[in-house]
């Protein structure tokens, strides 16, 4: 990975610290929260994932038998879900292809 991106996955770190760190959202629940007799320790843990981006290809992702795209049933299996019509994983929908 290059200086420069790794540079602007730590500024998008640094954002969403501040987001958090200024929200009058989040102030007024924990100041709720220690009204009731308690102290907060608030850790958030946030995962930045990165795909490159593949050049666009002259004919769009064709749709498979099932309606969905190869880019759909990779999203889909990224996420562990499976084709509920015929309960086949995703991955072994995605093979069929």
């Amino acid at each position: 990975m290059n200086q420069n991106v790794k540079k602007l996955i730590q500024k998008l770190g640094e954002a969403i610290h501040e987001t958090v760190a200024e929200s009058e959202d989040i102030a007024g629940v924990v100041r709720n929260i220690r009204e009731q007799g308690f102290d907060v320790l608030l850790m958030l843990e946030a995962t930045i994932g990165l795909n490159e981006v593949e050049p666009e290809t002259a004919e769009p992702d064709e749709e498979q038998a099932d309606g969905f795209t190869h880019s759909d049933l990779h999203f889909l299996k990224s996420l562990r879900i499976t084709i509920s019509d015929s309960d086949t994983p995703v991955e072994d929908a995605e093979d069929k292809s």
